[in-house]
């Protein structure tokens, strides 16, 4: 799936700053996986040389509790528009977004006061009584995938190594797996838009893998909120994934890249749980299929230290797609945090190989 040069696809396209960014952070990533964030932050600063503000001072969207039925609407407009007021203090007008969830939150608001007025006038009124702020909306706002796959290019002139098999010389086959969030909600503003997302493809392209088409593609991961909050209904979300996991396995995937937290959670932990309950696995030789984000990926490619990125957070472990892309890592060095201290090893599932 390649873009054409016609009118059509260039409808598909997005304005994408070139410098500049107000980074908003994710609160489930920093959870999740918990170095990878600052790896993008490196990435940027160190090897692109762009000027990234990380603020303390942000808080969460509340776009899970928004999702869930929670809080109104009313609430969490007045959390983004603090947002927006912290990245005008800051002296930036360029917003990046690392969450898919949170991403889509943004542009509902921006959309609901763009159609209804009097909804922003109402945001404005409620910030101004609980903080005493005002806020400008931003001139450019993306999310984080969107940055990294502007600057594709850039990051594979300077990888280190390629979405190739250092054994064969071919390329791996990669699954991209779009949130729904980024690209199902308001279509306009993902790359691609709904029906042919870019954002991930563009990198396996360009990074020398082979995207996998398969029938499941842009069927949702099943994280659905609701459908993990409630434990009760976690058989829902685990069944989605199955249903992906199934009809991509006859293509032999590679590896998984994904653009939203959950997505790469869930992708990655239900494979565990599917192996314990069913004794099923679904990469080669009883390993899992590694589920990895679009920096994670990067960062691979780019020689950072698999450990110091946090891959061993995962529950599908990434050693055997580190050997077919000729990476060396340190086995001693897995469980060890900063200074050499030892972790701990963590107990072996049952039927996932690691």
């Amino acid at each position: 799936m390649k873009p054409r040069n016609n009118d059509n696809w260039t409808a598909y396209q997005k304005e994408i700053a070139d410098d500049h960014y107000y980074f908003a952070r994710s609160c489930i990533r920093q959870n999740f996986f918990p170095a990878a964030e600052n790896l993008y932050i490196n990435i940027l600063r160190d090897l692109l040389g762009k000027d990234v503000f990380d603020d303390a001072k942000q808080t969460s969207c509340t776009g899970i509790a928004y999702h869930s039925g929670l809080i109104p609407m009313e609430t969490i407009m007045t959390v983004i528009a603090r947002q927006f007021s912290l990245m005008n203090e800051a002296g930036y007008e360029n917003f990046v977004v690392s969450c898919v969830t949170s991403f889509g939150i943004y542009v509902e608001m921006l959309e609901t006061w763009k159609h209804f007025p009097e909804t922003e006038k109402n945001t404005r009124n409620a910030l101004k009584r609980a903080t005493g702020k005002t806020f400008e909306i931003p001139k450019n706002i993306v999310h984080a995938s969107d940055v990294i796959y502007k600057f594709r290019k850039e990051i594979a002139a300077k990888a280190k190594y390629k979405l190739v098999n250092a054994n064969t010389g071919e390329p791996l086959k990669v699954v991209d797996h779009i949130g729904c969030h980024y690209a199902k909600i308001f279509p306009s503003h993902g790359i691609g838009g709904a029906e042919y997302p870019y954002v991930l493809a563009g990198l396996i392209d360009e990074w020398g893998g082979q995207q996998v088409d398969y029938p499941e593609r842009r069927h949702c991961c099943g994280f659905g909120f609701r459908q993990y909050l409630l434990k009760s209904n976690r058989g829902y979300s685990v069944t989605n994934s199955k249903k992906k996991f199934d009809s991509m396995q006859p293509y032999k995937p590679d590896l998984i890249i994904a653009n939203c937290p959950g997505c790469t959670f869930f992708l990655d932990r239900w494979q565990y749980v599917i192996a314990e309950q069913e004794g099923k696995t679904y990469g080669e030789n009883g390993y899992g299929i590694p589920v990895l984000t679009y920096e994670e990926l990067a960062g691979l490619l780019l020689g950072y230290d698999p450990w110091d990125i946090g891959l061993q957070t995962h529950q599908v472990q990434s050693e055997v797609l580190m050997e077919k892309l000729g990476i060396s890592f340190n086995k001693a060095d897995k469980y060890k945090g900063p200074g050499g201290i030892d972790l701990g090893v963590p107990e072996n599932p049952v039927t996932l190989r690691c």
